[in-house]
């Protein structure tokens, strides 16, 4: 008796209710469309301050599903060098963070290329610099070799009470199924686009084709398509973030239809309702681009140095906590009484104001 789908007499054919999913569809849609009608009106600058920062968000979030917080300046600036952006604050980003971002970039910027063997492995060895996951040894650059015996599982739970979430296809199967996968991705052009992104990311996480960073790789397979979908390689909202939101009903559904029949109407409705939440999102990110385009617009005949630079860049993304003296200091890596005259010229100049309240240590913030 078949426990997971890829056991299922005709795996890989799946079957959705059209009734259910296409109303859905067709929202989405539609709210693609209005989206890129609002930013068909902003300008250059402004669509490549959006992707930076949605591109950002994706990097962070899809690392963050599977527990791995990575540093939000060092994913920034990767991002920005790689784009050929010109800003303030970039800062080096260890090899990790540069394999992780290498990864991502391929995916969406590239995304007219086909998928192939050698593309997948090239994102895994990105991903996996080192040979090793954590503390352990793994198959990098390749498909997984695990025998019959020592089954690919996903697994929770403490040492002696392991929960199995999931079996994975023998590795003995992956060439075949890969090779299945990959020609389907490539060209078949009979399904929607969005829909190809919902079936694309469950099919390769039922396959499972790595020892580790099977999730990273089919979020980025996702963001791949759905790159195709709007026919562009700028990016203005994240599905990473939004699956991040419901990482407990993102795993819960995953499971229900890796152990369900061949209808996976439940996992596409859930795809596109979450898909329908990051466009939502979106109008967020706008608000946070137009607002520091606002920012530099208002300052832009006011000479400030590279420290100052980095540092209001830093709130106008989002500084978590309350900026002080000392904050300035470590972060700019200068002396105290260099970060003092750094914002008490920025308080003549009416770029920074003291925060109200009271506290142990003065407090600023942006100048409204």
């Amino acid at each position: 008796m078949a426990v997971y789908i890829h056991q299922l007499p005709g795996w890989p054919r799946f079957t959705w209710q059209e009734e259910q999913v296409g109303p859905m569809l067709g929202a989405i849609r539609h709210r693609q469309g209005r989206l890129v009608g609002r930013l068909e009106g902003l300008g250059f600058p402004l669509r490549e301050e959006a992707t930076l920062q949605t591109l950002t968000l994706d990097v962070l979030k899809s690392s963050e599903i599977e527990g791995e917080l990575l540093d939000p300046g060092q994913v920034r600036s990767s991002i920005a060098r790689r784009l050929g952006m010109d800003i303030a604050g970039l800062v080096p980003a260890d090899r990790h963070v540069e394999g992780i971002v290498e990864m991502m970039l391929d995916a969406t910027q590239q995304y007219h290329q086909p998928l192939s063997a050698e593309r997948f492995f090239g994102w895994h060895a990105a991903l996996f610099p080192t040979g090793r996951s954590g503390m352990h040894k793994i198959v990098v650059g390749a498909w997984r070799d695990n025998k019959k015996d020592n089954p690919m599982q996903v697994v929770s739970g403490a040492m002696g009470k392991e929960r199995v979430h999931y079996e994975a296809p023998d590795a003995d199967r992956l060439n075949a199924e890969m090779a299945h996968f990959m020609t389907w991705f490539n060209e078949d052009k009979t399904m929607d686009a969005v829909l190809k992104a919902a079936l694309a990311h469950l099919w390769l996480l039922t396959i499972h084709p790595f020892d580790d960073g099977n999730g990273r790789i089919a979020r980025a397979v996702a963001d791949m398509q759905l790159a195709r979908a709007d026919g562009s390689p700028h990016r203005f909202y994240s599905m990473s973030a939004q699956i991040r939101k419901e990482r407990a009903a993102y795993y819960d559904i995953l499971e229900s239809t890796q152990q369900g029949s061949a209808d996976i109407s439940r996992w596409l409705l859930w795809f596109l309702q979450c898909l329908d939440r990051a466009l939502a999102a979106t109008d967020e990110t706008l608000a946070a681009v137009l607002k520091k385009a606002r920012f530099w617009e208002k300052h832009t005949a006011i000479p400030l140095n590279s420290r100052q630079l980095m540092m209001l860049n830093k709130l106008l993304d989002g500084f978590e906590g309350k900026l002080n003296s000392s904050k300035w200091a470590k972060m700019m890596k200068t002396s105290q009484d260099t970060a003092l005259r750094d914002i008490q010229d920025l308080l003549i100049k009416k770029v920074l104001v003291k925060e109200t309240g009271g506290g142990r240590s003065t407090g600023y913030v942006l100048a409204e």
